[in-house]
């Protein structure tokens, strides 16, 4: 079962199969391999939110998003890794240029790290002494630069008003730190039972010096301002990137789930419910790039997105990850043993949507 993208394959018919025939492997070893990662970096899928002038291949948001689906589809790793390690291109207009082309502009670069402030900085001469561990860094084994968040400390001056947030003088001041690899132990933690090849590990930095031109602030944009992917608010691109990956994955899971049923000549009940189950997925994901197509031509009419889009998009999203999570739920149970062995191709698809759809961004609550 394939959602229509609109659009040609992005991979040839034999990097699908390589990279199906090599899943196994992945979630048992729990690592991506150097022949999977090859074909990222020569579709540059790292880049997709990179300016080309930085050797990037500058994509629109419904665009990327199809992208992230159809990289799920083929494998669940595949395409969370890929989410994330493009959505890293995003820091590129919040550095400045010198720093963003140092960052970016190689053909295997690709930032790992958090958003959440769960280190400290101490300001000293030239720059900050960061400290601080940070969960859940996806592709931390491979990443050639990390970004972390930390608290200033009380008593180190702040660098500029961007430090300073809205929200009142009470509140701690945050920055982002860029580290490079040699800064950070990595603590091989990941042992979640879906998407297993992510390095999903926390990282950790000890008394890392880092040059204050090696910092940034979230809500301060440094170049690329004519970007149009830079203007879209960050929590919806965020959650749009995630619902491409949930949908792509549940495509995924109907497919294997359809080959499974076959092979076991399963009920007329079972084949109704995957048939509705597909049926379901396609009209949310339809009524999904809708959503985001005219909230992405808003943006390019308007230079910015009204509330209402906003949390029409959120809304959007959160459905379709959910809609795609209930094809695992309403399904697998109907699957039998066979569909219990974790070495099964519908296993892995039901841990991987499982463990996408935990993300706090497509939870519906």
């Amino acid at each position: 079962m394939k959602v229509e993208s609109g659009g040609d394959m992005l991979f040839t018919e034999q990097q699908i199969q390589t990279i199906r025939e090599q899943a196994l492997g992945m979630d048992k070893h729990r690592q991506v391999t150097p022949e999977v990662l090859a074909t990222i970096y020569d579709h540059r899928l790292f880049h997709l939110f990179v300016p080309d002038e930085l050797e990037g291949r500058m994509t629109s948001l419904p665009e990327a998003a199809r992208i992230f689906q159809e990289s799920a589809r083929i494998d669940g790793n595949l395409g969370w890794l890929v989410t994330i390690g493009a959505g890293g291109g995003f820091f590129a207009a919040l550095m400045s240029q010198e720093v963003s082309r140092r960052v970016f502009a190689h053909r295997e670069a690709v930032i790992a790290g958090s958003g959440m402030p769960t280190g400290t900085a101490r300001q000293v001469d030239g720059g900050y002494i960061v400290n601080g561990s940070w969960k859940y860094c996806s592709g931390s084994t491979y990443a050639t630069t990390f970004t972390a968040n930390a608290v200033i400390e009380q008593g180190s001056t702040v660098q500029d008003a961007a430090d300073v947030p809205a929200t009142g003088q009470d509140e701690p001041h945050i920055r982002s730190f860029i580290l490079n690899p040699d800064q950070i132990e990595i603590l091989e933690d990941w042992n979640a039972f879906g998407l297993r090849a992510t390095a999903s590990h926390t990282i950790s930095a000890v008394d890392a010096f880092v040059p204050v031109e090696m910092t940034f602030s979230l809500t301060e944009t440094q170049g690329y301002e004519n970007e149009t992917i830079y203007q879209y608010p960050f929590l919806p691109f965020a959650q749009v990137s995630f619902a491409g990956v949930a949908v792509g994955i549940a495509e995924h899971f109907l497919e294997a789930a359809e080959s499974l049923a076959a092979q076991k000549g399963s009920s007329s009940h079972v084949i109704g419910k995957l048939e509705e189950r597909k049926a379901m997925l396609e009209q949310s994901v339809s009524d999904f790039y809708e959503t985001v197509e005219g909230s992405w031509e808003e943006l390019l009419s308007n230079g910015g997105l009204l509330n209402a889009t906003e949390a029409e998009v959120t809304t959007r999203s959160v459905a379709a990850a959910q809609t795609a999570l209930s094809c695992g739920q309403q399904v697998f149970p109907l699957l039998g043993l066979s569909a219990a062995m974790e070495d099964t191709e519908i296993n892995r698809c039901w841990r991987d949507l499982q463990t996408a759809c935990s993300h706090a961004l497509l939870r519906n609550i």
